[in-house]
Formats: C-alpha cells, sequence, structure tokens
C-alpha cells in the first residue's frame, strides 16, 4: 500500500486558483502567508489543507530537486507571458512531478482521441488495471479528472460518466512549446518520438502551433536523436 501510495501522490482535488497561487509565491509575486490565507477561507479540514499543501508543495512550492531548475524555468515564463500560460504551467508541472497525473493524462487523451469524448468508468477501468483494483484508487482517480476540469481541459457531464475534451489551446510561444514538451518527456522517462509529439495524449489539451523539430533543435535542455532508421526522437539533454 505504501508503495502504491508513492506512486500516486496528486491524491487532492486541487483547483487552478490555489495552484496559481502556489505558483505566485515561487515567482516571487505573493508571499506564503497569502496562499495560506486562500486555503483556509477554502473550508478545507485540518487533514485536507495538509494534504492539499502537500500536493501544492511538490507542483510548485518544494519540487523534487530534479525538477527545481525546470520550475524555476516554468516561473520565469510566467512572469514574461501572458495570463494563458498558466493551465499549460500548471499541466507541465503536475505530469512532470506526479505519474499519477500523468497517466489519468495519458488515458483521458488516449481514450478520447477518436470521438472527443470518453466514459469516467473506463478511465477509471484502465487506472485501476494499472494501480490495483480498489476503491480508493477509484476515489484518487476521479479527483484527479475533478481537478483537470477545474483547469479547463475537460467538461464532466451526465452526472460525471463522461468526459468531454474542450478545445485544445493553441500554443505559440516557442520557449512554453519546449517547456511543456519537455515535462512529456520527464513524464515518459525516455525519449519520444519527435512525429508522435502533435498528437500525444499526455499533452491532448495543447495544439503545439510550431515546428517542432527546429524548436527542439534550438532547445538548451532538449536534443533530437536518431535511430538511425531516419526517425528521431526527443530527448533531455545530457
Amino acid at each position: 500500500m505504501n508503495a502504491t501510495a508513492h506512486q500516486i501522490g496528486f491524491d487532492r482535488f486541487i483547483r487552478k486558483e490555489w495552484a496559481t497561487a502556489a505558483l505566485r509565491v515561487r515567482a516571487g509575486q505573493s508571499s506564503l502567508a497569502d496562499f495560506m490565507m486562500l486555503l483556509d477561507s477554502a473550508g478545507l479540514g485540518v487533514a485536507a489543507k495538509k494534504k492539499t499543501r502537500t500536493v501544492l508543495n511538490r507542483l510548485w512550492l518544494e519540487p523534487r530537486p530534479e525538477l527545481v531548475e525546470f520550475a524555476e524555468r516554468g516561473c520565469e515564463l510566467f512572469r514574461t507571458y501572458d495570463e494563458k500560460a498558466i493551465p499549460a504551467l500548471h499541466w507541465g508541472m503536475a505530469i512532470s512531478s506526479y505519474p499519477f497525473f500523468g497517466k489519468l493524462a495519458e488515458l483521458v487523451g488516449r481514450l478520447s482521441s477518436l470521438q472527443g469524448d470518453c466514459s469516467t468508468s473506463e478511465v477509471c477501468r484502465r487506472v485501476n488495471e494499472i494501480y490495483g483494483e480498489s476503491e480508493g484508487i477509484r476515489r484518487v482517480a476521479n479527483r484527479v479528472i475533478q481537478t483537470q476540469a477545474d483547469w479547463g481541459v475537460l467538461q464532466r457531464i451526465d452526472n460525471g460518466k463522461r468526459l468531454v475534451k474542450q478545445t485544445p489551446t493553441t500554443l505559440q510561444n516557442e520557449a512554453l512549446i519546449v517547456w511543456i514538451v519537455e515535462a512529456a518527456v520527464r513524464y515518459k522517462g525516455d525519449v519520444v518520438s519527435l512525429k508522435s509529439l502533435p498528437a500525444l495524449p499526455t499533452l491532448f489539451p495543447y495544439q503545439l502551433d510550431c515546428p517542432l523539430a527546429y524548436v527542439v533543435s534550438n532547445s538548451k535542455n532538449l536534443e533530437l536523436r536518431s535511430d538511425g532508421s531516419q526517425s528521431e526522437f526527443v530527448a533531455i539533454r545530457e
């Protein structure tokens, strides 16, 4: 059970405004006291507030050591770009920091790829196949789905039984595109096919509007690799 809990991590419903408040603290635009006041005003119980703070710590306030520099680059994008970047920044940090969140994103993206929607029960069934059959796993999966809906990338209809993808947000800022592609590579923990990037299930909320081979090849943090068969792959630059 401990191993499963460690795999999940993202086990709370996280409102976009809470994530944004944590981002503002990390970017030096707000104080931790203001952030805590926001959580206090949410009416969470003591235990729920502590668990919510734990999720937000890893998301923005205290990322894992290997993600600190990545988070700092996300903060710089937040400082220099406009408000439309905020959901994408949260998404990138979430899939990088929490494999469980990334897996839910991947499943929803894949299952809804043909018709634009899928059933919540099918998503939860696939999650149970991966993480084990339990009511606890199903409950946590629904919290992540609720979070993704609050972040504006999904609509829950039919009393939450079906999930409808919202129209993808077109990202045109090359620095933001490279950053969120890096997030997808970090989630996978391996190279990602360059050809697959435009339709990558994990990034279903976003349309990457730029010549990807060009921007990746010019990135200081990513690199293109070839397997000798004329296929190119995106990897974290070592």
